[in-house]
């Protein structure tokens, strides 16, 4: 009787534990509202099937200021004219990992501008200040990507990452192309503050230019970014929305900085998972602003 007793006190014990809540509940930001949420994959298993084209690679330049911007121009293959994109390099410049970037997003059947902002100004790559006046290089991309013929969206998006994210944010607020000329922003784990400025600022604050931002916006970042970079994104879309504007971030677990270029072999599965994710919805978000 008593080895009854003791078995059942064990099993009573064991269920409550099991029925607990969890002690540590993780919940990203994406998981508030759900507005990734897709009926027909989960009533019906009904999978989105990506765009993909073969794409080309051209070299050209374009003038800014007194000097000569060299950019990638890439582009499907296929005949035709297709949605603008800009893509803005970060501290890293343009090398073979983060090239790679606007190939995939052109696949996705886009027309992308990809200046090389440090090589125009002759910065080395990975700069630890910043020079305003690139701003204006990246600003007279945007002008020179509409002006292409195969472009035939009347507005263009601008995907960023890392530093990219602060020069794109000063040409549209700050340079004002955002208001006839750009339809939407998107970038991966932006610097949302002056490099220049703080540490506090750094840590802290987000770049007062993120409150004059106007057009649709959609960050990406991963749970293991680094906290001076994930408190202002955070705290910039918050703002965003109070706004009442059109922003929304993603917190991609198990993945830090540079998912979408980390090389193979530091590459993991989260990081695979994370960047095909992310190419997706930005084509999905673009196409929404732009059009196909």
């Amino acid at each position: 009787m008593r080895v009854l007793f003791v078995l059942l006190m064990y099993l009573m014990a064991n269920t409550a534990w099991a029925m607990h809540e969890p002690w540590v509940k993780m919940e990203y930001p994406q998981d508030k509202e759900k507005w990734w949420w897709d009926d027909g994959w989960w009533e019906k298993g009904k999978l989105r099937q990506p765009a993909n084209y073969e794409v080309v690679v051209k070299e050209v330049s374009y003038k800014s200021r007194d000097i000569e911007v060299p950019a990638l121009l890439i582009r499907p293959k296929a005949k035709g004219a297709y949605p603008g994109i800009l893509f803005q390099h970060g501290r890293r410049g343009i090398d073979d990992l983060t090239r790679l970037h606007p190939i995939r997003l052109a696949a996705r059947g886009f027309v992308v501008l990809a200046p090389d902002i440090w090589s125009a100004n002759f910065i080395e790559k990975f700069p630890i200040e910043h020079r305003y006046e690139v701003e204006d290089d990246v600003a007279a991309g945007i002008d020179y990507l509409l002006t292409l013929p195969d472009v035939k969206s009347k507005k263009i998006c601008t995907v960023s990452h890392t530093r990219g994210g602060y020069m794109t944010l000063k040409a549209l607020v700050t340079k004002g192309r955002q208001k006839d000329k750009v339809a939407c922003y998107v970038s991966y784990y932006p610097h949302w503050q002056d490099p220049n400025a703080g540490e506090p600022m750094q840590v802290y604050r987000y770049a007062p230019e993120i409150n004059d931002l106007n057009v649709p916006v959609l960050v990406f970042l991963g749970d293991h970014e680094q906290y001076q970079r994930y408190r202002p994104i955070l705290a910039g879309i918050d703002a965003l929305k109070e706004k009442k504007r059109d922003a929304r971030v993603i917190v991609y677990p198990g993945v830090g900085r540079g998912f979408d270029f980390r090389p193979p072999h530091v590459r993991t599965l989260a990081d695979d998972l994370a960047a095909k994710d992310a190419m997706q919805r930005t084509a999905d978000f673009v196409h929404k602003y732009l059009g196909d």
